[in-house]
């Protein structure tokens, strides 16, 4: 069985955060999980492009996506936040391996609108590579990088690009680590569960926006694609990795039959 951890970018900007999550997955590799990572960047791609002065502008939670600041994803997305993860399971003890959706097309991908530039929606990912890498004991870490077949790359949503791999396996469990303490309901309060239709309710009524509606409508298309449990939870707590594996109530876990939205 397989689990695909999305790590969010704010989670990899402090040494400290990224070496206890590498350490964190890593156990449970020891301990017999099958997994794979895939992550994201956004709060150093912001702080490199105000750093040489070029505006970030998002529309619906995504960031347009100019030949510049596609060149800026290329060095920090697939370069620096790749390799300093991938460092962090080295030091860890793991045998991990960089890659974005470009290598060996892990994820295909076309231009989501011209007014967003280089932005792209998955279409298909391929998951021989990364399934390759896990039979000889490696740990594939994915940048949410894509590409197409004519050599084009694009940036992708990070869940977005998840959901994608984890529904081409499909994988047992998707977990989305993230800085928050999982879905916010009507009153503000944290949901323990949810379904895709309390998600679309959530997105149609401006509950759920920016963001958490990409990573909600990320989550409802793994689910649809076949993937068994998604859960959004708080990557900040020390023991996450091992609690939501040993099936603790953290954050929000999405479930694809209709329900009542539950508390936490």
């Amino acid at each position: 069985m397989i689990t695909l951890v999305k790590i969010g970018g704010t989670l990899l900007d402090a040494a400290e955060s990224r070496e206890r999550l590498a350490a964190e997955i890593f156990r449970a590799v020891e301990d017999g999980l099958q997994a794979l990572v895939v992550h994201g960047g956004g709060k150093q791609m912001t702080r490199f492009l105000a750093e040489r002065n070029i505006d970030s502008r998002f529309v619906n939670g995504l960031r347009v996506t100019t030949p510049e600041v596609l060149d800026a994803v290329l060095k920090v997305l697939a370069g620096s936040v790749n390799q300093e993860l991938v460092a962090a399971f080295a030091a860890a003890g793991a045998r991990a391996v960089g890659l974005s959706g470009m290598d060996a097309l892990i994820t295909e991908a076309r231009q989501l609108s011209q007014d967003l530039g280089w932005v792209g929606q998955p279409v298909k990912s391929d998951t021989r590579l990364l399934a390759l890498l896990m039979e000889h004991g490696y740990l594939p870490v994915v940048a949410c990088v894509a590409g197409d077949r004519a050599g084009r790359f694009y940036n992708v949503n990070a869940d977005q690009m998840a959901a994608s791999i984890a529904g081409a396996f499909p994988a047992e469990k998707l977990i989305f680590l993230t800085d928050v303490e999982g879905v916010r309901g009507p009153g503000n309060n944290t949901l323990e569960s949810i379904s895709t239709a309390e998600c679309a309710d959530l997105i149609a009524r401006g509950i759920a926006s920016g963001g958490m509606q990409a990573k909600l409508e990320a989550a409802s298309s793994a689910l649809r694609a076949g993937v068994n449990e998604v859960v959004i939870a708080p990557g900040a707590r020390p023991g996450v990795v091992r609690a939501l594996l040993a099936g603790e109530r953290i954050g929000t876990k999405l479930v694809s039959e209709a329900g009542v939205l539950k508390n936490g």
